[in-house]
């Protein structure tokens, strides 16, 4: 049963209005005002939210202001009610992130189809596309269809890369967005006495160069192909066009660049003030949360003693001497060109 919250000072029309709710078989959860409405939506995370405009204590436009800055609840479908009109409400609500408006008087009929058309959207975007070419034509077919985008598909490019291939080059300037279909892919930056540091690994479906593309400046890093691969570009004047038009398609990517800052924060005062061993074993961790399936206990990866140190941030000698130690505590079996993960939770618990 999904779950609405609505936000009514008027009593008998918030009564009125959580009947007919009820009678659709919603579940509904109920606010006097735009204060006591936040306050719910951050503890009830309900599936839409159907909001008056003037209201005392908080109106509907700071409400809408207030929920689209939490992360929890930016993403909820909301609907604005009044009993205004005017074409300068309608546009201030929409360009503040409205999902649709109701205005007063209605019908029970014209309420509810609004309420089941923005929950069918949502839930069709928010699906858990698969991670691959297929998913992803699945998840721009669904946004496209959604605001009426031209084929998307038309000039996307997937190419092979072999074992440190380069896709693109610190200060060049970006084409598009990449998407990894099949292997495994870093990047990296290079200091002036040529010693490189991995600031990224990304495995099939995850998207790799957006930030200098978002930020219109180029590179500040470069893109390299671990082993044999697979990347998928889209280039950059549909990617924009899905992401300025499709609300749930920029959260995607706000919440992308969010981690991805939150992430570089933690890997700069871990090499700043992390031991080697801890360094090294971090470095194992991050290579095995990547790239290792969940019912694995051990984790065999390929990847070069050069490549270790560089995402460690620390000599390629002083990483093999690291990974000699860690095999003779039985924390890893190194065979060739191959690392064997043994012991995953002691490496954790090591890193932290």
């Amino acid at each position: 049963m999904k779950k609405i919250l609505l936000i009514e000072d008027n009593k008998d029309m918030r009564e009125n209005t959580a009947e007919i709710l009820e009678l659709a078989h919603y579940q509904v959860i109920t606010a006097e005002n735009g204060k006591d409405g936040v306050e719910k939506a951050m503890k009830e995370n309900p599936d839409l939210i159907v909001c008056d405009i003037m209201m005392p204590v908080l109106d509907g436009y700071g409400v809408l202001h207030l929920l689209s800055k939490n992360e929890a609840t930016a993403g909820i479908p909301f609907i604005f009610l009044s009993a205004k009109a005017e074409r300068s409400e309608l546009r201030r609500g929409m360009e503040m992130g409205a999902d649709d408006y109701v205005t007063k008087p209605f019908d029970d009929i014209e309420l509810l189809n609004a309420i089941e058309s923005r929950l069918l959207k949502s839930e069709r975007v928010r699906r858990d596309f698969s991670r691959d070419i297929s998913g992803l034509n699945e998840f721009v077919n669904e946004a496209k269809g959604f605001e009426a985008l031209r084929e998307l598909s038309a000039g996307r490019d997937v190419r092979a890369c072999r074992k440190k291939e380069s896709i693109y080059v610190q200060d060049s300037f970006p084409k598009g967005i990449y998407m990894v279909v099949s292997g495994k892919i870093k990047t990296g930056m290079v200091n002036e006495q040529g010693k490189e540091l991995i600031t990224g690994l990304y495995k099939p479906g995850d998207f790799f160069g957006y930030l200098a593309l978002l930020e219109d400046k180029p590179y500040s890093d470069s893109a390299s192909a671990l082993e044999d691969s697979e990347v998928c570009l889209i280039p950059k004047e549909d990617f924009f066009s899905l992401l300025y038009r499709n609300a749930e398609v920029s959260r995607r990517f706000i919440r992308l660049l969010s981690d991805n800052l939150i992430e570089k924060e933690e890997q700069l005062l871990k090499l700043a003030y992390n031991s080697v061993r801890k360094r090294v074993a971090e470095a194992l961790v991050t290579l095995c949360n990547r790239y290792r399936r969940e019912e694995e206990e051990t984790f065999t990866m390929t990847i070069s003693r050069e490549d270790l140190a560089n995402l460690a941030g620390t000599a390629t000698e002083t990483t093999i001497r690291t990974l000699s130690d860690f095999k003779e505590e039985a924390l890893v079996e190194v065979k060739g060109g191959t690392i064997t993960v043994l012991s995953y939770d002691r490496l954790r618990k090591m890193k932290n």
